[in-house]
């Protein structure tokens, strides 16, 4: 079957994002290091993030607002109010970080430039927009989808909506929970391109990804070649 669209992530996939929430997880677990251990701290972290995810999504923000909470339960509310201001600071140096592409993204996408792309990332919005204007990229895509989450169902409205069958999309991302596993259920294919940092809540075991519908590839650099490949 012929690559009619192919989807990219975002995060991770074109720029780095993971790797700015590690150094701000480890500059925070330093600020509270004389209330916490690092290892409770990142324990306690992710729990929070767990519940809180279908309220606050993805992205900085949802990540400020449960450290906040993480630091305030683990200390029993003996968090001292500057600690606080220290750490929503953070929250927003992430926002305001600028986007850093990953090596061989613009090449790639350039090689790519006569084939139709739909860029489908998930986060805050504001945020996610920023991006992607930050990016330059955004010229690139005939379609930008910002989404709240991606399951199936959020791939099915995207295909609908641009006219096209799963048998001729391809998803390519650093994540085999959103990027890869949904596609491949739908009937799609996907393409797997690790990042050195992935978050726990983001993360799957490869025996889960239902087939064999999907190829992992080092960098983005080697994504034309391999649609070619496919689409031949």
């Amino acid at each position: 079957m012929s690559v009619e669209l192919i989807g990219l992530d975002g995060d991770d996939t074109l720029w780095h994002s993971e790797s700015l929430f590690t150094v701000t997880n480890e500059r925070i677990a330093d600020l509270l290091a004389h209330h916490v251990d690092a290892a409770t701290l990142d324990a306690r972290l992710l729990d929070t993030e767990r519940r809180n995810l279908k309220l606050f999504g993805y992205g900085a923000k949802a990540f400020t607002l449960s450290m906040i909470e993480t630091a305030i339960e683990v200390t029993d509310g003996r968090v001292a109010t500057h600690e606080i201001q220290t750490i929503i600071d953070l929250g927003k140096a992430l926002l305001a970080h600028p986007v850093e592409l990953l090596d061989g993204v613009a090449d790639a996408l350039a090689q790519l430039a006569d084939r139709r792309l739909v860029l489908i990332t998930k986060g805050d919005l504001f945020h996610q927009e920023s991006k992607v204007a930050g990016s330059g990229l955004g010229d690139r895509f005939e379609s930008v989808e910002i989404v709240s989450e991606k399951d199936d169902h959020t791939y099915r409205r995207v295909l609908d909506r641009l006219g096209v069958a799963p048998e001729q999309f391809v998803m390519v991302g650093n994540s085999l929970r959103s990027d890869v596993a949904p596609v491949v259920a739908l009937g799609g294919r996907g393409v797997h391109v690790p990042y050195a940092h992935v978050w726990a809540l983001d993360s799957e075991p490869e025996s889960d990804v239902p087939d064999e519908r999907w190829w992992r590839i080092d960098s983005l650099g080697e994504l034309p070649a391999l649609v070619a490949k496919l689409d031949g």
